[in-house]
């Protein structure tokens, strides 16, 4: 069983790494055709990457490469009264403008503290007021719809999560007006996905952040399949991998209204020497880390060396000659693979990123190219 696996993940990376040399080809004839997207695409942007090194604004994103984009930033206010804590800064026209022009919608991704969450989910005018004060800042700024990020509900949340999707549903109507949610992989009761599955457009499952510094070993940060190696199973489970978080999504939800994600960022343990690694003191010694700025440029550089789990489909580094240091990460292999298993393998709606701007590295965006490759290349063949 073991090696008929490991087989099949290698022979799967050695296609994409094929089919990723043809990726550039595609990208010119995409540019010129700008085919419609077969499956979503959808680009998680924070408005805080205007103000990084290197900054990342609408002027960056490649429209026609995506289907929505979920503008993050937006959180409930404090009070806990409905009202929106809207950061300076936020606010870009040129995003819906761009946006719009290349027929992408574009969805308020609205976050913030779980426990305001809890207080104005339980309450019917605390709901009214926040879907009355989300409905009237799209509708003065030009958004498509809401996506929820709330994490986490509790078991105890199930019924206000479900009150709050369905009273964002009566003022955001469909089909005119998209709502979504973002869900942990492990899903949980507070989510309520019985009775909300029937009233969003699609969720969003974020299968990453099986790594992290909360974690005793070197974890990895997204597997797309289970390696039956970890030492610590229960860290992301159930759902600690695409295909386990896929299986039990599809007990509660039809294909098209799942979307996957894949991680643009990872996770560097300064103190590991290998895969599944002890790590000591985790807490200050595991950095987030984007792969367009850091990881990228240590790819077989700089005394680090490329590996990849055959069991998990995903890369990782380590330091040459045993020195410590271990990077879980994903790459365009594993990017591709990935979102082709989802899109094409296993019929999902769609894939999406956190966060688009974690792949730039001033030129080029490497994972949002591989993304797009594999969203277009069907199992009929590449996209023409």
């Amino acid at each position: 069983m073991e090696t008929h696996h490991v087989l099949r993940v290698s022979l799967l990376i050695l296609g994409v790494a094929m089919l990723l040399s043809a990726v550039a080809a595609q990208d010119v004839r995409a540019q010129a055709a700008y085919p419609v997207l077969p499956k979503r695409l959808i680009a998680d942007y924070g408005y805080w990457s205007k103000y990084q090194d290197p900054p990342y604004s609408s002027a960056q994103i490649p429209f026609h490469k995506v289907t929505h984009v979920l503008h993050a930033g937006v959180g409930l206010d404090a009070a806990a009264d409905g009202t929106l804590d809207v950061p300076d800064g936020f606010l870009e026209p040129d995003l819906i403008a761009r946006a719009h022009k290349a027929d992408v919608k574009v969805l308020i991704l609205l976050g913030g503290d779980p426990s305001v969450f809890s207080t104005v989910a339980a309450n019917l005018d605390l709901r009214n007021a926040l879907a009355a004060n989300l409905w009237d800042f799209a509708q003065r700024h030009g958004y498509d719809g809401v996506d929820i990020d709330w994490e986490y509900p509790g078991t105890t949340d199930a019924h206000g999560y479900f009150e709050l999707m369905n009273t964002l549903r009566d003022f955001f109507p469909a089909p005119t007006y998209q709502l979504s949610a973002d869900i942990a992989p492990w899903g949980g009761e507070g989510y309520n996905l019985h009775r909300v599955v029937p009233v969003v457009d699609f969720l969003n499952i974020m299968s990453y952040d099986c790594a992290g510094p909360w974690t005793d070993d070197a974890q990895l940060n997204s597997p797309i399949f289970w390696d039956p190696h970890d030492p610590e199973p229960w860290e992301c489970q159930p759902g600690g991998s695409v295909q386990e978080a896929i299986d039990a999504f599809l007990r509660v939800a039809p294909a098209d209204k799942l979307n996957i994600g894949t991680p643009f960022y990872g996770y560097f343990y300064e103190n590991v020497s290998q895969l599944w690694g002890s790590c000591t003191n985790c807490a200050n010694t595991v950095l987030t880390e984007y792969y367009g700025t850091f990881i990228k440029k240590r790819v077989n550089r700089w005394g680090w060396v490329r590996s990849y789990d055959p069991y998990a489909g995903v890369p990782y580094l380590l330091r040459a000659n045993g020195k410590p240091g271990f990077i879980t990460y994903d790459d365009p292999a594993s990017t591709y693979l990935r979102v082709w298993y989802t899109d094409w393998d296993r019929g999902l709606g769609g894939t999406f990123m956190w966060a688009i701007d974690e792949d730039y590295d001033g030129h080029s965006q490497d994972l949002m190219n591989a993304m797009y490759s594999a969203t277009l290349d069907s199992p009929g063949g590449a996209s023409q």
